[in-house]
């Protein structure tokens, strides 16, 4: 599938894929910044898409800054409509212990753009019935 891209920052790399087959597109770091632990801050990528309609953008959290560094994204994952055309940022936060420097053109997220179906909630009177009924948060064990 093609998406326009427009590169705000032409010093950046285009998002990308690493590796053939993987799901996710690397976003980059448009500026400098150190997150403080518990601090949360919005990174901007460099760049604008357009979603075709009937698709939309999730922003996730890269696996290896979680991991070692305990660097999240807040509202993950982040969600890109299609009709959105400004620059693509990312809200960060730094769950780790130490403070975190974010050097620009460093990756710090990834894209995932995938089909949805629209929906059109109908109000009813009573939902229909269900193995698993109301049970959640936990009520099937731990």
């Amino acid at each position: 599938m093609d998406i326009p891209l427009l590169k705000l920052d032409v010093d950046l790399p285009t998002p990308s894929h690493s590796h053939p087959g993987d799901a996710g597109t690397d976003l980059y770091a448009r500026v400098d910044i150190v997150l403080e632990p518990g601090e949360r801050q919005m990174v901007p990528t460099g760049v604008a898409i357009a979603l075709p309609d009937g698709f939309a953008g999730l922003v996730a959290p890269r696996s290896g800054l979680a991991l070692r560094h305990g660097i999240g994204v807040v509202n993950g994952p982040g969600l890109v409509d299609s009709g959105y055309r400004g620059e693509l940022k990312v809200i960060l936060i730094n769950h780790g212990a130490e403070p975190f420097t974010i050097t620009r053109g460093e990756r710090i997220a990834q894209l995932v753009v995938v089909p949805f179906e629209a929906q059109n909630f109908i109000e009813v009177e009573e939902l229909p019935g269900s193995t698993r009924g109301e049970g959640g948060f936990g009520s099937t064990g731990r």
